[in-house]
Parts: structure tokens; C-alpha cells; sequence
């Protein structure tokens, strides 16, 4: 085995000092030129190299690993190549399930059983390496806390799963959508130890010793000193370089420390994969058996770039970044790192590509409904709402002459009429936007197509507003919100870990914004906001927000003069209760009252604006067949009272709300139902949501029991 290593050593060591035959059938200056706009002797420092049919044709370096000493970038040099690590936890995991040691349909409670209990689907090994698992990414999971990764000195792997443990949901059924998510490669790493029974750093750097990688590994301490590492720099605009240093000690998403000379070892072995028959790397280049999604596989994109058939990634953290790009039919790879946090990896790689890479004329295949749009004469909306096919809000709106596409609070995006209702992005005319009836459909020049559904939420009403104040808690983040409603009726929001009071724009009656936040409303079968999900970066979407205080139904609605109130109102000896129903000026003056109740306990729960009048929807004790009976009043305009009808059993039956129907109202609220009507100490009770359809007049038409509450 020594001797093979030996052996191996030397060959790399050959074929990387040797050039290719084919050096000069490539512009060398061309390429220089390129890289030269990117750095100097003066700036932070970049490495870029090329091979090209197994063999390295290019290696430069250019620029500082340190500023402060004016130390040049050199082959000796080690970067931080953050995301473009994937790859290889992602390989080593595949090591592993080649070996049979795992299998990558695992459910990942198998080796971590303390994540995600309440889950009841599978979270298979495989959704993390291709990120369909629904498992927010922490690092964002950290910025909803205001709690940013890089602040946290010594945080490391354990930290990230200890903070994931708190997580009881996912933001969708694993296998069914992609949503990138370092949590998935943080618990990768964590399975690798469990399978293998070492430490993640000891077994990572003896898988790279393994391939020939001698100066790659992982970071192992937040202050431990890396040999030749380069600093990280970053200019904010004011012209003066600043260096972030790392303080975490993150494995497996990312902090993968690396020379070039190492990472072209590794290009030269992928491109030679075939010729050697090296399982592990001509499965590691294909998407992933049984996956969902086939455009990312073991910690690569593959989807095309440059209009051709690609593997590739980038990765950056502070001023930290990196690509690689892989043309396997070219037997082309492009690797670039970087410590400049102005320029950017993928750029340079691709402009790279472009000079090495033959021309093609990219083809423009649309899909077919593209083609017969352009014969339908139909004329719909294009303004309006609609709901992205992962759910999200975006909006077109006309403004001033023309057409712009926006999504949360980023910045619009103008959309160009081109025919009928076809328009294309401003800043890509191969992208085009047909707006049908009920939807739109973005077409892709690829053949691939989003359709986005017409929303069909309603503006939020006076009543809305009133339903979203209260107090909002989450569990898993240990934060709240509170919403409030100004003298002028504006929505206003303060999360309890930021300082700052934000302004809240209400979309329509289930979605809202509040700065770089979109809240989506959830609400229970009486309507009612209970939930909201808030978002502040896709990769931690949806966290939920449990309403904890005024959880009430619709006491109060607007009128055009002022407000109509139902309250509840108690006798001074406590043994009764009585609805009140008042008329307000807007200033909050009452005009007239009416009074409604009998001799025990009469409660209001909401009150519905009818055409000519108002329906009190609430419960008694006073009246109906026993216990609390569901209660509903109907009113005239000035209150007076027109017909009184109860609903219910023997045991409790509670009224909430109500909403008009063809047949007259749908009463909804909730019904109980008992196993003894004498043993009250031994009997079990159950109580369901109960819906009660009445005509005009109350005359009970049907009910329905629904889901156990």
C-alpha cells in the first residue's frame, strides 16, 4: 500500500508540473488578460487552473494571501473554498453507501435520532445531498434570530445540531421541492461519524490523503494556525480593505481548506474516472438513483452552463470564494479560488470556459404551449397576485406606463410587451411571461416552464387588521413579534430580538410585508389568524409564529360611519351574563346599545354585516336544550332584534363565527359530544368542529362534524 502511494505521488507530481501537448492551442494571453482585471500585485490574491483531457494546461496565481505582509498567493497557498466542499462530503458519502456501510434511502433519524420526532415522513440521506429534505438552513435559521453565523466565536457542528433538535417542522415534504440548505451537509457530516466511528476531521483527512490531496482538510479548530493559509478580505465600498477573519468551526457544508495544486489533482482524477473505471467518481459526476430532482446531485449543479452539459459549484464565505466548472463532453474543467471578496469566482471561470470552449449556437427549444399562445386571440388580466409554484407571492403591477414583476420587497423587475400578452424580462429576452385567464406561465428558451396560479386571496378588511393584533411566539427560535394596529389603522411590527419597529404593508387578507420579512397568514376553520410564517431568506422559509394573545373571532366590523361592537357583559353578582351590541362613532363614542340575554349565561363571539342588518353569533345557557347551546341573532340596521335560534344537544355547543351563503348563513363552532350523561367523573368527552347551514330565518338546514379539536 506505501508503495502504491508512493507511486501515485509521483505520477501526480509528474502529470501536474507537465503541460499539455495541446498548451498551445489555447490563447494563454487571452486568458491572462482575464485574469489580470481581477487582481494585481497590490490586491488579495487569486489562483485559477485548467485541465484539459486529464492533464493540467494552466496554473496562475496572482495577487496577496496577505496584505498586511505582502505575502504572494503561490502554489503553496491554501483558500477556503466554502460550498465547493460539498462535493466531498457528499463523495465520502458515497463512498460509504458503495461499501454497503449506508444506504442512501436511510431515513437520517437511523444515525441522528434526536432530529425532527414530530416528522412522520422519511428524511432520507439523499435529500440531504441534493437538498429536497424541507430542513431550513441554519445559517439562516441564525439571521431570523439576528444571531449571524459570523458572529458566533467557537460555534462549530454540534452547535448547528443542537439548534436544528429545536426544529419540529421541515417547510415541505421531503422529495418534493429543492431548497439549498447547509443544515443538510452539517448532519452529513455527523452520519459520516456515526457510520465510520471516527471524528469528522480525522476521517476527511485521510480520504484526501486517499486521493492524493495531501494540503486539503477541514477546518478542525476556530484559532488553530493553517500552514500558508490566505487571509480573507473584503471592501465596503469605502476603498480600504478590511479582513474578516473566521471565528466557527463548521465541517462538511463548507470551511474546506485547499491549495490549487490540490484541487487539480482532483479535476485530472474525475476527467480520468472512465479510463481507470473509479466507480466512486463516475457515480459522484450523476445525479443521485431514485432522486426527485436531477439537476443537483452529490454536492453538484448539474444543469447546463454555458450552453452545454455542465457539473459545477461555487462557494463563498466572508471574502472567501470559488468555482469549479466541468465539461465532460469537452473533457474541459475550470477551477477557480479567491480571497477578494469585490470579484467573483464564477464570473472568472466562465469567461475562462468561453475562450477555451468551441462556439454553439444555443438552441431555442420552447415548450409547445409557447407556440400555441401565439395563435389565442384571449385578452386577460395581466395585473395582479400570483402564487409562485413554491408558494410565494409575487405580484405584477403597472406603474407609470409599464409593466413590473415584484416579489416580497426586492426590487422590481420591468417586464416588455412583446405580443398579444406576451412579454419577456427586461434583462433576458429569451425569457418569456404569457399571461392566461388564471395564471401565468413563465417559458424557458431550455423547454422548461414555472407556472405561477392567479391568487385569489381578498384585500384584507377593517376586520382583518383587527384579526392579525396580538402577539406571535416561536418555540424553536425562542422569539416573538407583536403586531399593532395605529390611531390611523397601519399595521406595525416589532420582533422581540431587533430594535426596530417596521412598518407593515398588507398585501391581501393572508399575506404581508414587513421590510425584507413576508408574513403568511394561517387560519383556523372560524377564520381566525392563529399562525403566521415568516420568511426572511428562502432557505429558512416559513418559521411559525403561534398567536398567544387576543386569539379572538370578529367582535368588531367597520362601518361607513363608524363601527358595530358585540361584547360580553357580566351581572355584579357574576351568576348571569348578558350581549351587548353598541354603535360607535369612529372615534370610539358609542351612538346606541342593545341588549340581549336571559336569566344565566348569554356570550357574544362575532358579529357578520348582513344586507340589512347584523348576525350575533355566540352561545347560552339561557336558552336551548341544555348546558351551552350554539346562540345566533339576527338584527335589523339599528339593532333591533328580528329572530333568536339555538342550536345543539344535550351537552355544549358553542357559536363563533359566520358567512353568508346562497341558502342564508353557515353557522361555525364547535359541538360536544359525551360517553354518560351522569358520570361526570368517569366519562370521556371528545369535542369537533361543528359547521350548522341555516336559511334566513335560522330554520336549521343541515350540520356537519368535522376534524376533533
Amino acid at each position: 500500500m506505501a508503495k502504491q502511494k508512493a507511486l501515485l505521488a509521483l505520477f501526480l507530481l509528474f502529470t501536474l508540473n507537465l503541460l499539455s501537448q495541446s498548451e498551445s492551442e489555447f490563447d494563454r494571453e487571452a486568458i491572462t488578460k482575464i485574469l489580470d482585471q481581477y487582481s494585481n500585485d497590490d490586491s488579495p490574491g487569486l489562483a485559477v487552473g485548467i485541465v484539459k483531457d486529464g492533464k493540467v494546461i494552466f496554473e496562475h496565481y496572482l495577487g496577496l494571501a496577505n496584505i498586511e505582509h505582502k505575502i504572494k498567493v503561490d502554489k503553496n497557498t491554501r483558500f477556503n473554498i466554502a460550498s465547493t466542499a460539498k462535493q466531498f462530503t457528499a463523495l465520502m458519502i458515497l463512498q460509504l453507501s458503495l461499501e454497503e456501510k449506508l444506504d442512501l434511502e436511510d431515513d437520517i433519524r437511523k444515525y441522528v435520532p434526536s432530529l425532527y420526532p414530530k416528522v412522520k415522513e422519511e428524511i432520507k440521506v439523499r435529500h440531504l445531498l441534493n437538498h429536497t429534505s424541507g430542513i431550513r438552513d441554519y445559517v439562516f435559521i441564525l439571521e431570523m434570530m439576528n444571531n449571524a453565523y459570523w458572529r458566533q466565536i467557537g460555534m462549530d457542528n454540534d452547535d448547528v445540531i443542537e439548534l436544528l433538535e429545536k426544529q419540529e417542522e421541515l417547510v415541505f415534504k421531503p422529495g418534493s421541492r429543492y431548497s439549498y440548505s447547509n443544515s443538510g451537509y452539517t448532519i452529513l457530516a455527523k452520519i459520516i461519524e456515526k457510520v465510520s466511528g471516527k471524528k469528522f476531521n480525522d476521517y476527511s483527512k485521510a480520504f484526501f490523503e486517499e486521493l492524493g490531496m495531501n494540503e486539503t482538510s477541514f477546518v478542525k479548530r476556530y484559532m488553530g494556525v493553517i500552514p500558508h493559509r490566505a487571509d480573507s478580505y473584503s471592501d465596503w465600498g469605502d476603498g480600504i480593505w478590511l479582513s474578516t477573519p473566521s471565528v466557527t468551526k463548521f465541517n462538511g457544508d463548507g470551511f474546506l481548506y485547499t491549495t490549487l495544486r490540490d484541487q487539480l489533482v482532483y479535476e485530472q482524477l474525475v476527467q480520468r474516472a472512465s479510463r481507470d473505471n473509479n466507480i466512486l467518481l463516475i457515480k459522484s459526476q450523476q445525479p443521485i438513483p431514485n432522486s426527485e430532482i436531477k439537476t443537483y446531485g452529490f454536492g453538484l449543479e448539474l444543469d447546463n452552463r454555458l450552453d452545454r452539459v455542465a457539473q459545477y459549484h461555487s462557494g463563498s464565505t466572508f471574502g472567501y470564494h470559488s468555482h469549479t466548472n466541468r465539461f465532460p463532453e469537452e473533457k474541459l474543467s475550470v477551477f477557480v479560488m479567491s480571497n477578494n471578496g469585490k470579484i467573483w469566482s464564477g464570473d472568472i471561470a466562465d469567461e475562462i470556459a468561453a475562450v477555451l470552449l468551441p462556439d454553439v449556437e444555443p438552441e431555442e427549444v420552447y415548450d409547445g404551449r409557447f407556440d400555441e399562445r401565439l395563435n389565442n386571440t384571449e385578452q386577460p388580466q395581466v395585473a395582479g397576485q400570483y402564487i409562485s409554484p413554491s408558494g410565494s407571492l409575487i405580484r405584477i403591477v403597472e406603474e407609470q406606463g409599464k409593466t413590473y414583476w415584484r416579489r416580497a420587497n426586492r426590487s422590481p423587475i420591468e417586464i416588455i410587451p412583446e405580443r398579444k400578452n406576451t412579454y419577456y424580462i427586461s434583462y433576458n429576452a429569451q425569457e418569456k411571461i404569457v399571461f392566461y385567464q388564471d395564471e401565468l406561465v413563465v417559458f424557458y428558451p431550455t423547454g422548461k416552464t414555472d407556472t405561477y396560479q392567479r391568487s385569489t386571496d381578498l384585500p384584507a378588511s377593517f376586520a382583518d387588521l383587527q384579526g392579525f393584533v396580538g402577539t406571535y411566539y416561536n418555540s424553536e427560535l425562542e422569539m416573538n413579534f407583536e403586531l399593532k394596529l395605529t390611531e390611523k389603522n397601519k399595521l406595525k411590527i416589532l420582533f422581540s430580538n431587533r430594535e426596530r419597529e417596521r412598518e407593515v404593508e398588507v398585501l391581501n387578507r393572508n399575506e404581508l410585508l414587513a421590510s425584507n420579512f413576508t408574513l403568511k397568514v394561517q387560519r383556523d376553520q372560524f377564520d381566525r389568524a392563529t399562525d403566521i410564517l415568516v420568511t426572511l431568506n428562502n432557505r429558512a422559509r416559513n418559521n411559525r409564529f403561534r398567536k398567544k394573545t387576543n386569539l379572538t373571532f370578529q367582535p368588531k366590523i367597520e362601518t361607513g360611519n363608524g363601527s358595530i361592537q358585540v361584547t360580553t357583559i357580566g351581572s355584579r353578582d357574576g351568576k348571569a351574563s348578558d350581549i351587548l351590541l353598541t354603535k360607535n362613532h369612529p372615534n370610539g363614542n358609542e351612538i346606541w346599545f342593545k341588549q340581549f340575554g336571559g336569566s344565566s349565561y348569554d356570550k357574544a363571539s362575532s358579529i357578520l354585516a348582513t344586507e340589512d342588518g347584523y348576525l350575533i353569533i355566540g352561545s347560552t345557557s339561557s336558552y336551548g336544550n341544555g348546558n351551552y347551546d350554539m346562540l345566533v341573532i339576527k338584527t335589523d340596521k339599528k339593532g333591533n332584534k328580528q329572530w333568536q335560534k339555538t342550536y345543539g344537544g344535550f351537552y355544549n355547543e358553542y357559536g363563533y363565527t359566520a358567512e353568508e351563503t346562497e341558502e342564508g348563513y353557515l353557522i361555525k363552532g364547535t359541538k360536544q359530544n359525551c360517553t354518560s350523561n351522569s358520570d361526570v367523573f368517569n366519562r370521556e368527552c371528545t369535542t369537533k368542529i361543528w359547521f350548522v347551514v341555516v336559511d334566513k330565518r335560522g330554520k336549521k338546514l343541515s350540520d356537519q362534524l368535522l376534524e376533533e379539536i
